[in-house]
């Protein structure tokens, strides 16, 4: 369409167009990549503007402002998000930040709780039809154009087309300038430590299943996370941003959103930051849709997507769950942005969760992003009730549905190593935990990762073997008191009745992972992992054997399970210089003489009484 033909009384320049704003306006600009510079440029130049607010989601272009006295003197800026080049003038007080959920900006527009005078918008030039396309900023740039008295539209050929809410009419539109010029770019900070990184991916990447439908946020650490997906099959995505960091995954058709059961077939995104070859992607490809941040972070909306998995970042996680993702101390630093939005609508998701992943350190290591409490000022973005998993390059804590004691157990052994001890201490201090709880190892567990393994049962059920933590505490309580009076008898070799918080501790501190390892098998009843069976090794004094001892659940007992993790208690025997089994068996326990004598048919028997004695080496190679 040519708009000189078609409404030429609307085309001016920027200069004349800002001309518009008068003294004391309410100005919305456009979001982040999408904001028209060449309009805020000119309305900055204009001297005859003074008291102006300005609100906008993300800012980039007025951080070349923000240090100019007389800018500061005339204009006002409102930001319900802070971009890493705003950062400095949040701290020093120079712009003004508004907290609020993603989902909920809309409304305040829509109910004129914020009130708009202008609209500083950036959309690509109409098709035949006089339609344009707000290109890579739809989230609240919708809502705020459709409010405000005066829309202003920088119309830029090098804006990218986008479906979904983001046609505009041009008789929504009552000043058009034409100009062209490249889309802002931005790209996360690149710094990070990327063996963290890699390591919280692997992490990660375990928790996600084929056919999952992500949500993942902005940032260096978001990014690298979903390279870690890069085996997966047939993800879909529904989140607030597109990035580069899905590029990979789309050119390799891991991304295909082909098992979304909402909106199949395409990505759900509210906006796009990057570089030019992420705008030359989504240019016109039908495989995007851009919808509003009401649509696009609804709870509800969320939630209808299965499998819907929310993985977001924080600055610091407390002992209890609390999670601050906007702010260091006093200082504000970011925004709540979409996390609370997802990580409730995740949790209505069938099949879904959330994740919120965070190196354990900052400051070069000096200083722990796990803690006893927030720091002061520190703002509470997530309470302790939406956090569901929180992940660092030490591991997973699953936290939904559990005690504070067990949260702090949780947190403290996916802190670093060297501040787990301390961080015991402080919880002892707050009567979080028992005064004689003993404190996560203080070693790099990562080596544990190659003891996970999972197995497919005789009943096609699937069990996952894993070594004990300390947090598995009141699971392995559980366990015990369900177990039947004969199968404790058969494990202990007494009528056990008792196995509390002291006798779980003393069991967990023999286990050192090395000459003293303790395997769980877990099976997923209820939505949640449960202990069904349990198989130790203890190292014999002086000696290169070990006694073994296991005990299965009953309505798993006849199914192979002792077998399996027979073997691979044996792989990881092996790896830690062990040449060979022991074990004590009562002669009435049957079942579990078979388990030996068919793993070990060379083993050597001693019939002693009531008991038996095996004596079974190590033969060959370890079984995989």
């Amino acid at each position: 369409m040519d708009l000189r033909n078609q409404c030429p009384h609307k085309l001016v320049t920027a200069e004349q167009a800002v001309a518009k704003i008068k003294t004391g306006s309410r100005v919305f600009i456009g979001t982040g990549c999408g904001e028209p510079q060449r309009l805020i440029h000119a309305m900055v130049a204009n001297k005859a503007l003074y008291d102006i607010l300005i609100y906008q989601m993300l800012s980039f272009t007025l951080a070349q402002y923000v240090e100019d006295r007389d800018f500061l003197n005339r204009f006002s800026l409102k930001l319900f998000f802070i971009s890493r080049d705003m950062r400095k003038a949040a701290f020093e007080g120079k712009i003004d930040y508004i907290p609020a959920y993603l989902s909920q900006i809309p409304r305040m527009f829509h109910s004129k709780q914020i009130g708009l005078d202008i609209a500083l918008i950036q959309v690509t030039p109409p098709d035949k039809h006089g339609y344009c396309s707000l290109g890579v900023s739809v989230d609240i740039t919708r809502a705020g154009m459709s409010n405000a008295s005066v829309v202003i539209a920088q119309v830029n050929p090098k804006m990218v087309r986008t479906s979904g809410d983001s046609n505009v009419h041009i008789d929504e539109i009552d000043y058009l300038v034409v100009h062209d010029e490249p889309l802002v770019e931005y790209l996360p900070d690149t710094g990070r430590d990327r063996r963290i990184a890699e390591r919280i991916g692997h992490f990660v990447s375990q928790m996600i299943d084929d056919g999952s439908t992500l949500q993942i946020g902005f940032g260096s650490l978001p990014g690298q996370i979903l390279q870690s997906l890069i085996n997966k099959k047939d993800l879909g995505v529904h989140t607030q941003v597109i990035t580069d960091g899905f590029l990979p995954l789309l050119k390799q058709k891991v991304i295909t959103c082909k098992m979304k059961n909402h909106l199949p077939g395409r990505i759900v995104g509210s906006l796009c930051m990057g570089s030019k070859e992420l705008y030359d992607y989504v240019d016109a490809n039908p495989l995007f849709y851009f919808r509003s941040s009401e649509y696009v972070n609804d709870p509800n909306v969320i939630a209808g997507n299965d499998k819907l998995i929310s993985i977001s970042s924080a600055l610091e996680a407390d002992l209890t769950g609390q999670v601050c993702s906007d702010s260091v101390g006093h200082l504000f630093y970011s925004g709540i942005g979409d996390q609370v939005d997802f990580l409730r609508g995740s949790a209505m998701s069938k099949g879904g969760f959330s994740i919120i992943a965070l190196p354990s350190t900052a400051q070069d290591g000096q200083i722990s992003r796990i803690v006893p409490f927030l720091n002061e000022g520190a703002g509470v973005a997530t309470t302790r009730g939406d956090v569901n998993y929180v992940v660092t390059e030490y591991g997973v804590a699953a936290l939904k549905g559990k005690s504070i004691y067990q949260r702090v157990m949780e947190m403290a052994q996916i802190a670093h190593p060297k501040f787990r001890e301390e961080l015991i201490e402080q919880a002892k201090t707050r009567h979080y935990i028992f005064s004689d709880q003993i404190p996560p190892s203080k070693d790099d567990l990562l080596f544990l990762e190659a003891y996970k393994t999972s197995h497919k049962l005789r009943n096609g059920k699937s069990i996952e073997l894993r070594p004990i933590m300390p947090s598995d505490e009141f699971n392995s309580r559980n366990f015990f008191y369900s177990l039947q009076e004969k199968t404790i008898f058969y494990r202990y070799f007494y009528k056990r009745k008792i196995f509390g918080h002291k006798e779980v501790q003393n069991e967990l501190a023999s286990v050192d992972y090395r000459q003293n390892m303790t395997l769980i098998g877990l099976m997923v009843q209820g939505g949640h992992k449960t202990i069904m069976a349990v198989a130790s090794y203890a190292q014999e004094p002086e000696s290169n054997l070990a006694e073994v001892a296991f005990v299965v659940g009953e309505d798993f007992q006849g199914l192979g399970v002792a077998s399996i993790m027979m073997d691979q208690l044996e792989n990881i025997a092996r790896k830690n210089g062990l040449t060979g089994f022991t074990a004590i068996v009562l002669k009435e326990n049957n079942a579990m003489q078979h388990v030996f004598k068919k793993r070990y048919p060379n083993s050597r028997i001693q019939d002693n009484g009531p008991e038996v004695y095996f004596t079974m080496m190590f033969d060959g190679d370890a079984k995989d």
